[in-house]
């Protein structure tokens, strides 16, 4: 659907619609298994949540495709996400509050481990911590020299960091250098037309001084470059949906996400605690919440079964705590499927709950992916959900006579 159609339906109000993402939530079982991550866990608080409102399964992109978190999460927030595409480059500088310009390329960086023969032994450089990654950006930001353009590289969190060039007719459409396997060598970037190939010049010539730079560092001695894009002004939240709206995340890809949408993103909140002190602080104050939990994905990548488990379990705790602030909405899914099983996003379609006290219950007891299945919901379009929810909170009017 156009967006010009639902933007003349619009209806202001005071409700409070709240999205609940837990990333890489979807599952699956573990060989010799029967039941996924979600079904496996303890979850009270969600199973409550379902018996009272609707459930369904949600396909991120379309069925079969394997999502990105970047267009994943435009499609939770209602944009089509193969139109709004944008690389994850630019989604993490956002993240790390870097200013880009139109003279801006920028590409998500992984610090990896290669062996003696270039082959990378390790993606992600054992999860290297948050202050090692810091130390080797300042090493890297001083050794490095390219002559007719700019760089700036900058920490997002543990091995992850983002690189972004700056300079005249520079492109962005450069191919990944990450393989998304451990034994093989890292892909040269390469442009596909001439702007992004003069990029790609400055980018090759960036990880050659790299590999010098790091040679006698461990685990981390090289780095993986993917997502480059350049910079754009995508509509914002309020003018599409008349939705203010504030993001409460961790991770700094989600909240350049936040931002790249038009959410107000405060600062970063330590720990989960501090999550809801930020929600229930600015509560009054918006319409539309974003709420965002990192380490099921993070576990589901690591093929950490137990510990995704238990993660799912201590948000389904934390969320207990949003019955005080009686949403007129709640949806609680994810981006994505991360099963522990594919160490890797994958295909699956994603469990959601949607809560309202105009839900009409539709027999579902639990919160799991085979419950959800039988659910009003069905299985539909990731970015249909907002528009369910708008619904649920009286902000569309009667379309037609």
């Amino acid at each position: 659907m156009d967006a010009n159609t639902w933007k003349s339906l619009l209806i202001k109000n005071d409700s409070k619609i709240i999205f609940l993402i837990m990333d890489g939530l979807g599952g699956l079982p573990m060989s010799g298994g029967t039941k996924t991550e979600l079904e496996t866990a303890k979850t009270p608080i969600f199973d409550q949540y379902a018996s009272e409102g609707i459930c369904g399964l949600l396909d991120p992109i379309y069925p079969g495709f394997t999502p990105g978190s970047g267009p994943a999460h435009l499609a939770l927030f209602g944009y089509e996400p193969v139109e709004y595409n944008i690389g994850r480059g630019v989604l993490s500088a956002l993240g790390v509050d870097f200013e880009l310009t139109h003279r801006d390329v920028a590409a998500r960086l992984n610090f990896c481990t290669v062996d003696k023969n270039g082959v990378i032994t390790d993606r992600r450089a054992g999860r290297i911590a948050t202050e090692l990654n810091q130390k080797l950006c300042d090493k890297i930001q001083k050794g490095v020299k390219l002559s007719g353009v700019e760089f700036f590289i900058r920490t997002e969190s543990e091995h992850r960091a983002v690189l972004i060039l700056r300079g005249d007719d520079l492109g962005g459409e450069i191919n990944d250098t990450d393989p998304q396997e451990v034994g093989k060598k890292p892909v040269d970037p390469k442009g596909s037309d001439a702007q992004s190939e003069k990029a790609a010049k400055y980018v090759r010539e960036f990880l050659k001084q790299v590999k010098e730079i790091l040679k006698d560092e461990h685990p981390a001695n090289f780095i993986l470059a993917r997502g480059f894009a350049k910079h754009e002004v995508f509509p914002d939240m309020e003018k599409r949906y008349g939705l203010r709206s504030l993001a409460v995340a961790q991770y700094p890809m989600y909240r350049g996400l936040a931002r790249l949408v038009g959410m107000t993103v405060p600062p970063i909140p330590e720990t989960f605690d501090d999550m809801w002190d930020q929600l229930k602080g600015n509560y009054d104050k918006y319409d539309f919440f974003f709420i965002h939990f990192k380490k099921t994905d993070s576990y589901g990548e690591d093929g950490n079964f137990e510990s995704k488990v238990k993660m799912i379990e201590t948000v389904d705790s934390w969320s207990k705590k949003l019955r005080e602030l009686n949403p007129d909405v709640l949806v609680v899914t994810g981006d994505h499927s991360t099963p522990a099983l594919l160490k890797s996003h994958s295909w699956h379609p994603v469990p959601v709950l949607l809560w309202s006290k105009y839900a009409r219950p539709d027999g579902v007891k639990e919160f799991g992916e085979r419950f959800c299945r039988e659910g009003y919901i069905g299985r539909m379009p990731m970015k249909n959900i907002i528009l369910i929810a708008m619904a649920n909170a009286h902000r569309f009017k009667k379309f037609g006579a």
